[in-house]
């Protein structure tokens, strides 16, 4: 895993680069990897929901599940891409890279 970091004028980090996924894979291993990333996301957000109804009796419960939902659904499509490719007999390329920036 590299990590790159662009300094500004006063040599203070403004952004940073995290190469988290570079490669090609087998559509199963590109599953494999791509679903451990979503089901990070979607837990972190489900954990997020859960701490801001936890202790309030009185709450709906009516947290926006719009990016829960999102994630879920990127990660239907992605089964549906990889499956796509594996009954094709190619394989994947992946390049994934995280960008990180400090902002006011």
């Amino acid at each position: 895993m590299e990590t790159v970091e662009q300094k500004n004028k006063e040599n203070k980090i403004e952004t940073q680069y995290i190469k988290l996924v570079e490669g090609q894979f087998k559509p199963s291993e590109a599953a494999d990897i791509i679903d451990s990333i979503l089901d990070v996301k979607i837990n972190f957000h489900k954990l997020k929901r859960l701490s801001i109804t936890e202790g309030n009796c009185d709450d709906l419960c009516e947290y926006d599940n719009g990016r829960i939902n999102e994630l879920i659904n990127a990660k239907l499509d992605a089964k549906s891409f990889f499956n796509d490719a594996r009954l094709h007999g190619k394989k994947l390329k992946i390049n994934g890279t995280l960008s990180i920036e400090i902002v006011d």
